[in-house]
């Protein structure tokens, strides 16, 4: 199951109505806004997992944070602490506040949804992406990565030389980490 269904399909698609209750947003509206920023989020992962360092950094990400709540406890995405944590991923993932904007300023012009409420729910879905690719690979867990899940999850991101696999370039990065 791709990234976008986890998200939309979690706690039998309650996840997304809490999310829209929060914001004030039909299911439908709720579900459009996800829709619309997850790949610009998606893409600021692909780019960070890409730079020296980046997958290792994910990794012990999934590993150390408890993301998976975000998709299994429907009240995790209420708190404050949630959009602070998000704040914190987007700026791993966007790079700046100016990105933010954009990105909700494209989301906005493709769902109508305004782009003060895109801006303000941008944290919280970049914590129930991490919740999502936690889910999927099992808290990214060196043995999700032994078994497929992470890196058939991550392989759009990390086939850096476009072969149609990552193996040679997941293969590159570790020798990189050895000779330093």
């Amino acid at each position: 199951m791709d990234l976008l269904s986890t998200i939309l399909s979690a706690q039998g698609g309650n996840l997304v109505a809490g999310l829209g209750q929060r914001f004030g947003l039909s299911q439908e509206q709720t579900s459009a806004a996800v829709s619309s920023l997850l790949p610009a989020l998606m893409n600021g992962m692909q780019n960070n997992v890409n730079q020296e360092g980046g997958l290792e950094s994910l990794l012990g990400a999934l590993a150390g944070g408890s993301h998976q709540r975000y998709m299994d406890d429907p009240d995790a995405i209420n708190g404050d602490a949630t959009v602070a944590e998000g704040n914190g991923i987007l700026g791993h993932l966007l790079g700046s506040k100016d990105v933010s904007r954009q990105v909700a300023a494209n989301a906005s012009a493709q769902t109508g949804v305004g782009a003060d409420i895109l801006k303000q729910m941008l944290p919280v879905v970049a914590t129930m992406l991490m919740g999502a690719v936690s889910k999927q690979t099992g808290g990214g867990q060196m043995a999700a990565v032994a078994g497929g899940g992470l890196l058939n999850l991550l392989t759009p991101m990390l086939d850096r030389d476009g072969d149609g696999t990552a193996l040679d370039d997941v293969a590159g990065m570790i020798g990189n980490l050895f000779k330093k």
